[in-house]
């Protein structure tokens, strides 16, 4: 696990705690997987908001020069996974994250307190 996929993670939290994200999660994935370090699974209460913690995300991390490889879902805006390779955010409705349940899935991973990164 590299310093630079901390950063970003760190940066990720930031701005989803700054648009009042619901239950953040942050999983070190990189003893168990080789498609990245961490997960961030967070969900906001409607659309708008899944949309603008997304674009915020994006915003911040791009300023730190950090580009998606990936971004997936935000027309719809029930589930938004925004792919920086080493780390994955997920951005879901309350109904979405209950029935895909990303944590029960990925529970070899090692669960870490947003605010320790």
């Amino acid at each position: 696990m590299s310093e630079q996929s901390k950063e970003m993670a760190r940066i990720a939290v930031n701005c989803l705690e700054d648009k009042k994200a619901v239950n953040i999660q942050v999983i070190d994935i990189s003893g168990v997987s080789v498609i990245g370090d961490y997960f961030i699974i967070a969900n906001g209460s409607n659309r708008n908001q899944i949309q603008a913690m997304a674009d915020h995300v994006e915003e911040e991390l791009g300023r730190a020069g950090f580009e998606p490889k990936n971004i997936e879902g935000y027309n719809k805006a029930n589930w938004v996974l925004l792919d920086y390779r080493d780390v994955i955010i997920h951005i879901f409705d309350p109904e979405s994250r209950s029935y895909y349940d990303l944590e029960r899935i990925w529970r070899d991973g090692v669960s870490i307190e947003p605010d320790s990164l």
